[in-house]
């Protein structure tokens, strides 16, 4: 987990009073670095805790939301509502995925397109991802990422070239064509060639907590659901 979260999630969470007021996308003061605190000490991934709302809030906001169950949409997605602030004093855990998996894992929800790393059979870190499924309007679904029980196989450092694009800091999970990895952008839709996608600052260090193994004993990855229909539909 990157350096400055981890103080902040050993935090106790009782008591936590939220702000008053709704926040936005380039907000700065007390009450975002609440937040980020907060989120935090939930395991989302907030960024630097400095009172600042940009990118990495953004994801880990939209993360919160789509563990929650709260409405995700291309107008309010990123605002931290009070049905928000409200989750964030009782907050759902994550559903499991995998009742009786390892006790360190990766498993992906495309249904509400979120990556939980668990330790110890507790999460330790929750990320919002962009899996496979740019639908168009009338031509269908055309990448889709399979659904099925993986281990991580290899970690390529920087940005590796491959047929259909880049990816940053790839974690492979099938050959070296599927992977975990960074990349602009992870919108809040479904947006990937097939790979899961993951934002660039989480990328920078995500390896760090997963083992590799090209044997197949690497960290086990459990992909489940359906993407969500992606708002190019039209």
């Amino acid at each position: 987990m990157a350096a400055g979260q981890a103080s902040a999630a050993t935090t106790g969470l009782a008591g936590y009073v939220p702000p008053r007021h709704d926040l936005y996308y380039g907000n700065k003061g007390a009450a975002v670095k609440s937040v980020q605190r907060r989120l935090a000490q939930l395991h989302y991934y907030p960024g630097p805790m400095d009172g600042k709302y940009g990118a990495d809030l953004e994801q880990a906001v939209w993360a919160f939301k789509e563990v929650q169950g709260l409405p995700m949409n291309r107008w309010s997605n990123s605002v931290i509502t009070y049905a928000f602030r409200r989750a964030l004093v009782h907050p759902k855990r994550p559903r499991l995925l995998i009742k009786h998996g390892p006790a360190s894992r990766i498993e992906i929800n495309q249904n509400i397109e979120v990556l939980v790393l668990y330790r110890h059979n507790k999460p330790r870190l929750i990320l919002h991802v962009s899996t496979g499924g740019n639908c168009l309007a009338g031509q269908g679904c055309g990448w889709i990422t399979p659904d099925g029980n993986y281990t991580a196989l290899s970690f390529d450092p920087g940005w590796v070239h491959v047929p259909l694009g880049e990816m940053y800091n790839p974690v492979f999970f099938i050959g070296t064509a599927y992977a975990i990895h960074g990349d602009i952008p992870v919108p809040w839709y479904p947006d990937s060639h097939g790979c899961v996608r993951i934002w660039m600052d989480a990328a920078a260090w995500f390896h760090h907590d997963v083992t590799v193994n090209p044997d197949g004993h690497g960290t086990h990855v459990y992909i489940r659901g359906t993407a969500p229909y992606s708002p190019l539909a039209g």
